[in-house]
């Protein structure tokens, strides 16, 4: 039996369900693979305006991290919105750390595309 793919998102979280962490769970379901996420913001918004945003300390982001690779691990990795300079240090760090084989990183706040992506 052929184990499942894992994909790592890492993001913001809209309680609206159309962007961040809650459509890239829904997309990498979708595709049959496992999703888990480490969240980097929270963002109230919905389909017109963002309300309001907090930001997860770079402490926990590199917790959530260490969390998933300490017993899960990954294929995968996708990056979405990444707040500050410290959270981006703090992705960063991780991904040294833990070297992971597929990396794909939005570059935009549109769709992510294949001519947006870089992956390694």
């Amino acid at each position: 039996m052929r184990a499942m793919k894992r994909v790592l998102t890492i993001a913001g979280s809209d309680c609206s369900g159309g962007a961040g962490i809650q459509a890239d769970i829904k997309t990498i379901s979708a595709h049959g693979v496992y999703a888990m996420s480490v969240i980097v913001s929270v963002v109230a918004e919905n389909t017109v305006h963002v309300l309001k945003k907090q930001d997860i300390a770079p402490e926990t982001v590199r917790a959530q991290v260490d969390a998933i690779y300490e017993d899960i691990g990954t294929d995968a990795v996708k990056i979405g919105m990444l707040p500050t300079p410290e959270v981006m240090s703090a992705v960063a760090e991780k991904l040294r750390k833990y070297c992971p084989k597929n990396v794909v990183v939005a570059v935009s706040y549109t769709h992510l595309r294949a001519h947006e992506t870089k992956a390694n």
